[in-house]
């Protein structure tokens, strides 16, 4: 039975799943949900995900998956092969930390609610645009030692792993809001690099059915 992975082409958690998908090998059907246009909020997809949020894994047996880091452990449970953890418990601590610093602390603060709200507050787009790049500093600034010490082609070793699945759409997004990357030589070179690999080529938002032009 067909998967289906509710999706929005350039927000980082959908980006993040697709990335996972395809270093399975996982195919799926792709259902666009308009986040902007505010699609989320309809009975319709709350049927699907009651959270309302993108993206929903539908597995077509009567689960629905949400919430994008743990659809990914799922999907490593479930395919182990290839890995997007490491062996060993202290270097899966390691990964797991790397993804949540984005994924926990960076992206919630950014992602298009909060920029819903701030400006339903009052607050002028060129401050929104100074909170969304001062969150994504604080984060890299603490990512940007880890890859150091860890990273080697990927954000820890030679493979791609669950921090890199969520690195890239994070640097993706740093671009997106205008931020100076330069501080951060070592992320950047490696989401760079991760960003050439034919999973990550795949899950891009540029070449998703729902992608607009630039």
């Amino acid at each position: 039975m067909a998967w289906t992975l509710h999706s929005a082409w350039r927000a980082g958690a959908p980006y993040r799943v697709r990335i996972g998908l395809a270093l399975k090998g996982v195919e799926y059907e792709y259902a666009a949900i308009d986040l902007v246009g505010g699609e989320q909020k309809l009975p319709a997809y709350r049927a699907v995900n009651p959270q309302g949020l993108s993206p929903a894994l539908d597995l077509g047996d009567g689960h629905v998956l949400i919430q994008s880091l743990a659809i990914l452990e799922w999907l490593e449970e479930t395919r182990p092969t290839p890995p997007i953890l490491p062996r060993a418990a202290l270097d899966r601590a390691t990964v797991r930390a790397m993804a949540n610093i984005v994924a926990c602390d960076i992206h919630p603060l950014n992602n298009t609610r909060v920029g819903h709200k701030l400006t339903e507050l009052g607050v002028e787009q060129p401050a929104i645009t100074d909170w969304i790049q001062g969150w994504i500093r604080d984060g890299f600034d603490a990512l940007e030692p880890m890859i150091a010490r860890h990273g080697g082609q990927f954000a820890f070793g030679d493979s791609p792993t669950l921090a890199d699945c969520c690195l890239v759409p994070q640097v993706y997004s740093a671009r997106r809001f205008k931020l100076d990357l330069t501080p951060w030589p070592v992320l950047t070179g490696v989401a760079d690099r991760a960003a050439l690999h034919p999973a990550f080529l795949a899950a891009h938002p540029n070449r998703q059915p729902d992608a607009k032009p630039a």
